[in-house]
């Protein structure tokens, strides 16, 4: 049971987050879905972060925190799902050259920030 409080609470407060974060950053660059390549670039730096940290750590206080961060606030901040539909709008409205920009964008900048995150994080 406790696992599955840490995650609700993670994930609840990584929703909020994201809603906070989009929203602060609608309409900055047209359009363009700013707010979610902003959450999915962090949350990938952070998930890179916390896990790079946690690495080979195995008591309850490690599982804990990755419940908490890992699967429950970056899971509910990170934001593919929003990305997925974003895109396909902007495929839609026949913005293909910011379809494209926001899928490589996305992909690219937050392989490279997990990756930074665990170089950080000590792996």
């Amino acid at each position: 049971m406790t696992k599955l409080l840490l995650v609700f609470a993670g994930g609840g407060l990584g929703a909020v987050s994201r809603f906070l974060l989009t929203t602060a950053l609608a309409g900055k660059l047209g359009n363009f879905p700013l707010g979610t390549l902003a959450a999915n670039f962090f949350g990938s730096l952070l998930m890179g972060l916390v896990l790079g940290i946690l690495a080979g750590r195995v008591h309850v206080g490690a599982e804990h925190v990755r419940l908490f961060v890992a699967v429950g606030f970056l899971g509910g901040f990170t934001t593919f799902s929003s990305f997925s539909a974003e895109t396909l709008t902007l495929i839609q409205h026949g913005q293909i050259f910011s379809a494209a920009a926001n899928v490589i964008i996305s992909v690219v900048a937050s392989l490279a920030a997990c990756a930074v995150g665990l170089k950080i994080g000590g792996i």
